[in-house]
Parts: C-alpha cells; structure tokens; sequence
C-alpha cells in the first residue's frame, strides 16, 4: 500500500462476478426505461420531499450528471477488474477459482471504487426491499448473499483505503 496502490485481494471466482455485477449496474445506468427504475430512484434522492417544484428542479439541473458520474466509476471499478475477464467462472477448477489474486487499485482510484460499490449495494437492497442493514433476510436466498457479500468486500476495502490514509497521511492537518 505504500506505493500509491491498494492491493484488494479477491478469489477469481469473486472477481469474475464482480466484474459481471458491475457491468449489469452500468447496464441499469444507462438504460432508460418506460417505468422509473427504484434502484436508480435511490441513488439520485430527492431532496426537496414537500417541494415537487424544487425537486424538479433540482432533479433537472443534478440527476443525469450523477449518473454520468456513476457510470463513469463504474468504468474505473470494470477496468480494474479486467485481468479477472480472461475465463469464465464456470471454466476453472475449484482450486483456480478459490486463487486469490489481487486488484491493483491506484489511490486515485479508490473513491470509484468505494462509491461503485457502495451505490450497487444499494440498488440492490432496494430491489430486495432492505431499508436497514440488521433487517432479517432469508439467508437461503442467492440475491441477500450478494448484498451480504458486497458488504463485506465493501468494508474490507474501507479498511485498505483507511490503512492507506494513515500511511500516506491523508486526511490529517499538517503543520
């Protein structure tokens, strides 16, 4: 981590279906449908509630820039995660799919990153209908483990991003 890069260790497997997770969300990103999207809702709030013409407005003016944005990290997090793109999950060994590898993600980088994740999370927990993150979930269910699962990678990559700030020094006041 000291050279300007965090190292974000996944499982191949792991990185092939985050690859395929992030391009289904720029997918979603920039697909304009008939019926508004509550994923998409989520990730562009509305600020003014009791206000529809401030909302409007506001919306007019912020929300097709965010999703720019958006889709603009959602590039930097899919180009990081090329080198995970040379086979299919369903091609390899278990031995190679459970390999870890690491992503090389430059310190530039990490904001993309943390804000990818963290708005894929949350169309999904919209999708599942999560509000709250201690609401009960069937645990059986393949989409809550997803959602559980970016969580986790989501706080392991804080925590690199964190050690990353302390190391570099980032974040505190210098006299």
């Amino acid at each position: 981590m000291t050279d300007g890069v965090i190292r974000f260790p996944l499982a191949v497997v792991e990185g092939i279906h985050l690859a395929g997770l992030v391009e289904e969300f720029t997918d979603v990103l920039t697909s304009i449908g008939e019926e508004p999207d509550p994923g998409l809702a989520r990730l562009t709030p509305d600020p003014y509630p009791e206000d529809a013409d401030a909302s409007a407005e506001f919306a007019a003016a912020t929300h097709d820039d965010l999703l720019d944005r958006r889709t603009s990290d959602a590039g930097v997090v899919r180009s990081g995660l090329t080198p995970f793109l040379t086979t299919a999950a369903e091609d390899l060994a278990e031995d190679e799919a459970l390999a870890p590898r690491d992503v090389v993600i430059p310190a530039s980088d990490i904001d993309a990153w943390l804000r990818t994740l963290t708005a894929l999370r949350l169309v999904i927990a919209t999708r599942l209908d999560i509000t709250a993150d201690d609401d009960e979930h069937d645990l059986e269910d393949p989409r809550f483990g997803v959602y559980d699962w970016l969580g986790f990678r989501l706080d392991g990559l804080i925590a690199l991003a964190d050690a990353q700030d302390d190391v570099s020094g980032a974040g505190y006041p210098t006299d």
